[in-house]
């Protein structure tokens, strides 16, 4: 473990990474495999002023979670709007009922199905379309998404339950296919950039679901309207939506941002001597459309982030093997005295609150520390490690229990110390893997890897997911 600046590293075309004497050789070696990227004369490398390049990245990386955690943070707003409040027939109730019992499973596949196909469509776009396009597309999509539903929230459905209904499942499903677009190729725009700048995205994703949390506490506390605090939440994304459209359209006019947006070079190998610099004119640039193949080569990109896949979705298959099923179901030990904190505020500040904090912290480490490095075997270690929290958490307070039913840990501290450290080790050893995807690749493949690595992180979710239904049968 190490304290690691900036100004410790060296740049390439595609890579930050450590000087020859550092004593991680072999990490060095697998973070860069190629060349320095020796600006041309005359041509030199910006400082990234103020650090504009860094906030807009971390704020990109909460406007494209902040949305979606909005959307499933009001759920109390969704029932409430869902319910059928016009006296309906008793057919018409059988239908409203069937609506609510299982809203939360519509969402789910509704979101996770278009999150799959968009990630792949991404991925055939990558050489097609160019990034820009694809990501202000991506987010006007999400403004005008949310734009409707903030308008929907004060009008009356309760004479179109059925049609609400549908028109938040469409919602939802083009919300997170267009939310997985922006945030894999913002990501892997942030392959061509220093590790920071990944870094900064990531965290940025991290506090996007903090403040959904803190806003879910404060609602709690005001105990506002529903449709009050709703209007508020959805206000704040459509806002914060419109900044990051603004953030995007800026970008490109950064000294810093532009240096490293520079078209890159095609896939093949010169002699250290002889390689042209990337901005002479005969230099060829692998505009969108104009390479050999229109498709990345997908084979070669997996074959080099295998490991980090495995670390990835391995980590994110245990983070949603618990959190939120297990976690949000583990009640304190002292719920029978009354006090609010035991009760309406406990699982609100010891799951979703603090799950997000730590995994903010955990992320934002590894600005400064990055270790173990990608080909270390403690990295899979680690990862492999974090399936003991799951008899951890199942031996909480965790009800109602139907076979287990023995409770180990008898104190409301440990769901507090437990949770702290599935979302620390969530965030530092996810944005160890994440940052290094791109970063073992030629540059020219590094946007169509950050895509795969968003992949790896669905498919992590969905096991996740789909085990965790499992798991709370058994207890």
């Amino acid at each position: 473990m190490a304290m690691i600046s900036e100004d410790d590293f060296h740049h390439s075309a595609n890579a930050t990474y450590r000087p020859a004497g550092s004593n991680l050789r072999a990490d060095q070696e697998a973070l860069l495999g190629k060349l320095l990227d020796r600006p041309p004369p005359g041509l030199q490398r910006p400082k990234d002023r103020f650090n504009g390049t860094y906030i807009i990245f971390f704020s990109l990386g909460i406007g494209g979670l902040l949305p979606w955690n909005f959307f499933v943070t009001a759920k109390e707003y969704w029932l409430f709007k869902l319910r059928n409040c016009s006296s309906p027939t008793a057919g018409e109730e059988a239908t409203g009922s069937d609506i609510l019992n299982y809203f939360e499973s519509y969402l789910t596949v509704a979101s996770t199905v278009s999150s799959v196909l968009c990630l792949m469509a991404n991925f055939l776009l990558v050489n097609r379309v160019p990034i820009r396009v694809r990501v202000l597309a991506s987010l006007t999509v999400m403004l005008a998404i949310f734009l409707l539903m903030t308008a929907l929230v004060k009008v009356d459905t309760s004479s179109w339950t059925s049609g609400f209904f549908a028109v938040t499942i469409v919602c939802m499903a083009i919300l997170s296919g267009t939310s997985t677009v922006f945030s894999s190729s913002v990501f892997g725009m942030t392959g061509s950039f220093p590790m920071r700048n990944s870094q900064a995205l990531i965290s940025g994703g991290a506090m996007g679901g903090t403040i959904s949390a803190v806003a879910l506490l404060v609602d709690l506390a005001a105990s506002s309207e529903v449709t009050d605090s709703t209007l508020a939440f959805f206000l704040t994304a459509d806002v914060f939506l419109g900044l990051c459209v603004g953030l995007c359209l800026l970008l490109p006019r950064l000294d810093y941002a532009r240096f490293y947006l520079r078209p890159v070079w095609p896939a093949c190998v010169f002699p250290s001597e002889e390689q042209p610099p990337q901005d002479h004119p005969s230099a060829p640039s692998a505009a969108p459309g104009s390479g050999e193949s229109s498709i990345p080569p997908l084979r070669p990109i997996l074959k080099k982030t295998a490991g980090l896949g495995f670390c990835i979705i391995y980590l994110f298959f245990i983070t949603g093997l618990v959190f939120p099923a297990i976690s949000t179901n583990i009640e304190s030990l002292d719920k029978d005295s009354g006090s609010p904190w035991t009760t309406t505020f406990f699982v609100p500040l010891t799951t979703f609150l603090l799950f997000n904090f730590a995994d903010l912290c955990g992320r934002q480490v590894t600005a400064w520390i990055q270790a173990p490095g990608p080909r270390s075997k403690v990295l899979p270690g680690l990862v492999l490690l974090r399936t003991c929290l799951i008899p951890l958490f199942v031996f909480c307070n965790y009800q109602p229990r139907v076979h287990l039913h023995t409770v180990v840990f008898r104190s409301d501290l440990y769901p507090v110390f437990f949770t702290s450290l599935l979302g620390l080790s969530n965030g530092y050893l996810s944005a160890l893997a994440l940052m290094y995807g791109p970063k073992i690749v030629p540059r020219e493949l590094a946007e169509a890897t950050g895509v795969v690595m968003s992949f790896y992180v669905c498919v992590g979710l969905v096991l996740g997911s789909a085990c965790s239904a499992l798991l709370v049968h058994l207890i």
